[in-house]
């Protein structure tokens, strides 16, 4: 046989798993089957369901199966799937593993998974370093995973109060300028970390808030603070200036952690450099007990074309 039949006839080989629950096949193939369409797509197999079984054929065949089984068990765990989910577990496999784990648990029945590589790593550098820097594009999750991990702490009961921070008007903060009562000048620039919260928390957010276990401030509320078993998150680090981000730093306390999350290609200081931010990772990158996390448009986990958008501004040096 020829090697380019050899190639047809692999490419004709099926491999074909069986799923015991047809309620839980009919959730992992989705609405008109949309979650086997873009497995199709995504990795040029052609999948086929009969009854509890699903046939995959194509080079891939091994690759879409083990997708399939790992996205078959979140739907076992009572989670469910949507489009985003298929495309994590596509962006978490290769030729040479399955998908990856690592789902932490941010309230009673909700668990919160990374969904690329870059997520997965920066989780895992939230597990060990008590100083994380997660740098990146918009869209790829670092305020949001961030904001989980800490809400997953709060759970375990590792730490006892979250604290969410940012820049509220740029660099200067000018807080007076604007209108209304200072909870009504603070909270657009806020609104990020409330929804990452209430996303991950649920209900339990206004409650915990109430209550004072978790605090979301503006940056310049944190000076002459000294935070103590605590999870401390500072996004939108590229709009401190380099006294800003020392201000933020030493502010950790016993038994606290921190993460620090930005963007250095969208700055609002003058001259859009990200200099607080910049310097924090020239000084610190490499140091003992501090993680770099960096993400790229690759990494994006919104929308498809907000990838594609991002690459396209980044082509153009913008």
């Amino acid at each position: 046989m020829s090697r380019a039949k050899k190639h047809h006839a692999a490419l004709r080989e099926q491999l074909t798993l069986e799923f015991a629950e047809n309620k839980l096949l009919a959730a992992l193939g989705g609405a008109h089957q949309k979650n086997f369409a873009r497995l199709e797509q995504a990795l040029n197999v052609r999948i086929a369901q009969r009854g509890n079984l699903v046939a995959v054929e194509g080079e891939a065949r091994a690759r879409a199966s083990a997708i399939l089984r790992a996205l078959y068990a979140r739907l076992e765990a009572g989670e469910s799937i949507t489009l985003a989910e298929v495309d994590a577990e596509i962006r978490f496999t290769d030729s040479a593993r399955t998908a990856t784990e690592g789902a932490i648990r941010t309230a009673s029945g909700r668990l919160t998974r990374p969904r690329s590589p870059a997520q997965s790593a920066y989780l895992d550098l939230m597990r060990k370093e008590p100083l994380v820097f997660g740098v990146g594009p918009a869209g790829t999750g670092k305020t949001y995973l961030a904001a989980a991990f800490a809400a997953h702490m709060l759970f375990e009961r590792r730490v006892e109060r979250l604290i969410l921070s940012r820049p509220a008007l740029e660099a200067g903060e000018r807080l007076g300028f604007l209108p209304g009562d200072l909870k009504e000048k603070i909270d657009p620039y806020l609104r990020p970390l409330y929804d990452a919260l209430f996303d991950v928390l649920g209900e339990q957010t206004t409650r915990l808030m109430e209550q004072g276990v978790i605090e979301v401030a503006p940056l310049a509320f944190m000076r002459g603070r000294t935070l103590t078993r605590a999870f401390v998150i500072l996004d939108e680090a590229q709009n401190t200036t380099s006294a800003q981000m020392k201000m933020f730093l030493t502010r950790l306390g016993e038994d606290s952690q921190m993460v620090v999350t930005g963007d250095t290609s969208q700055s609002d200081l003058p001259g859009g450099r990200a200099e607080g931010l910049n310097e924090a990772l020239s000084i610190l990158e490499g140091t003992e007990g501090v993680g770099v996390a960096r993400f790229s448009e690759k990494d994006v986990v919104r929308h498809a074309l907000v990838s594609r958008i991002v690459a396209a501004y980044s082509k153009n040096g913008r």
